[in-house]
């Protein structure tokens, strides 16, 4: 539906267990707001993956063929990355499903175990189990997806919080548009070096091409929201906030979010300070570049 990707920036030293104070030094500040960037993405790019496999286990609640239950296409396009919507036959995963109101369909739990470790067609290894309760089908106006985890881990990241989807299509006055509201809630992403990052997410994904076709190969979803989160990097520890101040465009047969701007900032501050990064994904072209602004400064990054 979505992905916003995890980009590598190279930190200064810093020697302040706690950065919540306003007498941070530039070069403080400059990795502070690199920090706050990469970890908001970090936790963007953990919960879209949650996101997409939670609507994609089949038809029956979703849509088929999405996240994990996806298979790649080798039509050439910048990393191998565009997907049929098929399932894949051979999966290193299983799938349980309990309907807690027999024989009612709804509302079902559904637990998808990757076990003690199970590589995706994405490269990255999954660990443990997603735990979802649904009350109806997602694409039906009303229905909501609650997501906890059991010793989930992506990669080396350990995953803990409340995951949270609901169908809000409606809502928007005049707007008969699909649209979904995620909601993350006390999210906590550990590293084994001790290294964390604590997440709050409000986001609405609103589908703004490819309504009423068949399958999602036509897709473009519009992301807007806004989040808050602590982060905690070796001595360095502080608040931040995040807003997204022009939507974020995904398209579903693009890997990288293709346009749109993210502006991250250290809690005590302001969204206008200088120091606010602001990472702007471009103008629409499917590709893996995309810019960092800070206090002035612009680096041209690479998103993985």
């Amino acid at each position: 539906m979505t992905a916003i990707v995890l980009f590598s920036m190279i930190a200064i030293s810093c020697n302040k267990e706690t950065s919540q104070s306003g007498d941070l030094s530039p070069q403080e500040e400059q990795e502070v707001a690199m920090v706050s960037s990469e970890s908001e993405s970090e936790a963007e790019i953990v919960f879209d993956d949650v996101f997409n496999n939670v609507i994609g286990v089949n038809d029956e609640v979703g849509v088929a063929g999405i996240g994990v239950f996806g298979r790649a296409t080798t039509n050439g396009d910048i990393n191998g990355d565009m997907f049929t919507g098929r399932t894949d036959s051979i999966r290193c995963y299983t799938v349980t499903v309990t309907r807690l109101n027999a024989p009612n369909l709804f509302p079902v739990k559904i637990i998808v175990d990757f076990g003690n470790g199970c590589v995706g067609r994405d490269g990255h290894i999954r660990y443990g189990k997603i735990v979802t309760v649904y009350t109806g089908r997602l694409i039906n106006p009303g229905s909501l997806a609650t997501t906890e985890f059991d010793n989930f881990k992506i990669d080396s990241i350990s995953v803990e919080g409340r995951h949270t989807i609901k169908n809000t299509t409606g809502n928007t006055t005049g707007s008969n548009l699909t649209q979904f509201t995620v909601d993350v809630d006390d999210a906590k992403l550990t590293k084994p070096n001790g290294n964390y990052s604590k997440w709050d997410s409000h986001k609405v994904r609103t589908q703004i091409e490819g309504n009423g076709s068949v399958g999602p190969q036509d897709d473009v979803f519009k992301v807007t929201g806004s989040a808050n989160g602590t982060v905690k990097r070796n001595n360095l520890l502080f608040a931040w906030r995040s807003e997204i101040s022009e939507p974020l465009i995904k398209k579903f047969f693009c890997r990288w979010v293709s346009k749109g701007i993210i502006k991250t900032w250290r809690a005590t501050l302001s969204n206008t300070s200088p120091w606010t990064a602001i990472l702007n994904f471009g103008n629409g072209n499917c590709d893996n570049q995309a810019t960092l602004t800070i206090n002035g400064t612009t680096h041209q990054i690479t998103l993985h």
